[in-house]
């Protein structure tokens, strides 16, 4: 069956774990939903693991489109969020509201997701107004890692700590359907988890939370610049893939790829026609 909001509430209700993996191609989403995920996003982590860049700054709408509606076209199932990157909700409500629109209408995707606390209620609110399913971003949210200093955890004092809360209650007020939580310190991810109704989504914030979202070339081994902590690696694909290239590599060189049974076959009659 879809997975919609609706199953998402229902799951938080019922107490039961929600799965959530990145992907950004159709191949890669078809196997994610095969596999039973009830959530693919198309995250602007797009930027270091598919574009290669130092960070999910230069994500554009276009790439995010671009890799969503390749993402929609392989997901039957799985309920599909695609981010909105840097710069295309933090300028006003009426681009938000544009972008989001656009990416909705261009990828058929299901909701969309942004960064941001109190700050950005009021594009939430404007965006969930239009009928378009908000999931909101808080804790590290790597669009500001630049005022941030770094990849950081978030949360740790006192003052910090309560923000995230009333931030948590904020976009739940504002109409957002659930909420990614990035790097927080585990007890308090619970704690936010229990004070609002919506969903908590966690990647780097414990068990507590209602559910979990990995970056799947991460968690497949594939991507090495960087693994955060909080990384399980379910499989060492990105060895696998290595190990392949370098066979082939060598079968090319030693002629033994291709082989007879990977050949067409001719008529000798029509070859010996040819001049």
């Amino acid at each position: 069956m879809k997975n919609t909001v609706t199953t998402f509430r229902q799951m938080k209700e019922k107490h039961e774990k929600i799965s959530m993996l990145t992907a950004y191609d159709y191949s890669t989403a078809k196997l994610e939903d095969e596999a039973g995920v009830n959530s693919i996003l198309v995250g602007d982590s797009l930027g270091n693991v598919v574009l290669g860049y130092e960070n999910t700054i230069p994500v554009t709408v276009d790439d995010m489109i671009h890799h969503g509606a390749a993402v929609v076209r392989g997901a039957k199932n799985a309920l599909v969020v695609v981010d909105m990157p840097f710069l295309s909700y933090q300028t006003s409500v009426y681009d938000a509201v544009v972008n989001a629109g656009r990416i909705m209408k261009e990828t058929g995707c299901d909701a969309v997701k942004l960064e941001g606390g109190a700050v950005v209620c009021p594009q939430i609110k404007a965006i969930t107004d239009a009928s378009i399913p908000v999931c909101a971003h808080l804790g590290l949210t790597p669009q500001s890692i630049n005022a941030f200093g770094g990849f950081k955890v978030q949360g740790k004092t006192i003052q910090a700590a309560q923000q995230l809360i009333d931030d948590a209650k904020a976009v739940e007020a504002a109409g957002a359907f659930a909420v990614v939580l990035e790097c927080v310190p585990a007890k308090l991810a619970k704690m936010v988890s229990e004070a609002i109704s919506i969903p908590t989504i966690g990647i780097g914030a414990g068990n507590g939370c209602d559910g979990q979202v990995l970056v799947y070339a991460d968690m497949l081994a594939m991507f090495s610049d960087f693994c955060p902590k909080f990384v399980r690696k379910f499989a060492n694909v990105g060895e696998l893939m290595s190990q392949a290239f370098k066979d082939y590599d060598a079968a090319v060189k030693d002629g033994s790829f291709p082989a007879e049974e990977h050949t067409y076959k001719i008529d000798d009659e029509v070859i010996e026609k040819l001049y």
